[in-house]
């Protein structure tokens, strides 16, 4: 059984079930979602780390940073649609007192403030599905909640209004954490993921990390510093780069990565998610220097010119 961040009627559970799972088990946070993993009680659990109008979900970066022993299975990337939903009966004019999650009010608000009366106030709360379930209940003081389609359905409700994020665009990308084992395999197509910890603040500092990175031809997709939680200006910095581990020139970025890094959190290399035939964000072409052949025939000329054995045939003996 896989978890998921919960409750049900978000859109994690959402993009859970574009995977085709329909019997899964929701944690109230994404801390206990992936612990859960962790620990053996399910499979895998399904959490947001990215979304297109917010950024990174700081919850999840902070928890596959520090608790260990994890790795990134997979991802699923969902477009995120916000309707106004209300009771049966009420109508746009009659909403005064709206409920939603904070990421979802802020990427509706300039859609609020234009169609909704000036008196209107908005709440944040947990969870957009949760706000559905209050707003369900006859007797809430709330008129009208900012959800999913999947969360109104679950609850009952109508819309008062539909489409209506500033951004008809946005998506949200969730990755499915388990423990630590077998890579899933290269298809040529892939993200690598890592928290690299800086061995000393000093100039230049980032500038080594991103180094590993550039000169061996590897795009990143994302990169985000986030506290190390200790004293202040102490920085992390979560990493997507486009490539898998098996490839030559990750692997060589990951151990100069190792060299440079105070710590490296190999998080794992798991396929990109495509949506509707669309290519990646940070898909770029390999640069021929960079290529999995221009380093094997590298490590053969200098086999020759020293007269050593290949490091893989060094390696295999």
């Amino acid at each position: 059984m896989l978890g998921y961040f919960g409750p049900a009627g978000t859109f994690t559970h959402q993009a859970l079930k574009s995977l085709g799972q329909s019997d899964a088990r929701p944690f109230s946070s994404v801390t206990t979602a992936i612990a859960a993993a962790k620990d053996g009680d399910v499979e895998a659990s399904l959490v947001p780390i990215e979304n297109s109008v917010e950024g990174g979900v700081s919850a999840t970066l902070d928890t596959l940073a520090s608790m260990g022993d994890l790795q990134i299975l997979r991802e699923v990337v969902i477009p995120v649609q916000f309707g106004l939903y209300v009771r049966p009966g009420t109508t746009l004019g009659q909403v005064r007192n709206v409920i939603t999650h904070s990421h979802a009010a802020a990427q509706c608000r300039g859609w609020l403030e234009a169609h909704l009366p000036k008196e209107a106030d908005i709440t944040e709360s947990g969870s957009t599905a949760g706000a559905a379930k209050e707003v369900s209940d006859p007797f809430s003081r709330y008129d009208a909640a900012i959800c999913a389609a999947v969360a109104a359905d679950m609850y009952r409700l109508v819309p008062a209004a539909e489409s209506i994020a500033d951004n008809p665009d946005a998506q949200t990308r969730f990755v499915l954490v388990g423990p630590r084992g077998h890579l899933p395999q290269r298809t040529g197509d892939d993200r690598t993921t890592v928290v690299a910890y800086m061995r000393e603040d000093h100039s230049g500092a980032l500038l080594d990390i991103l180094h590993q990175f550039a000169f061996r031809g590897i795009n990143l997709s994302r990169i985000e510093s986030r506290p190390t939680k200790g004293r202040l200006g102490s920085y992390s910095f979560s990493i997507d780069a486009v490539g898998h581990a098996d490839d030559e020139r990750m692997a060589a970025a990951l151990k100069g990565l190792h060299r440079v890094c105070e710590e490296v959190v190999f998080l794992g290399s798991y396929p990109h998610a495509v949506i509707d035939g669309e290519q990646p964000a940070g898909q770029v072409p390999t640069p021929d220097a960079s290529t999995d052949q221009a380093y094997r025939e590298a490590e053969i000329w200098f086999a020759r010119v020293t007269g050593r054995q290949p490091a893989d045939q060094i390696n295999a003996d």
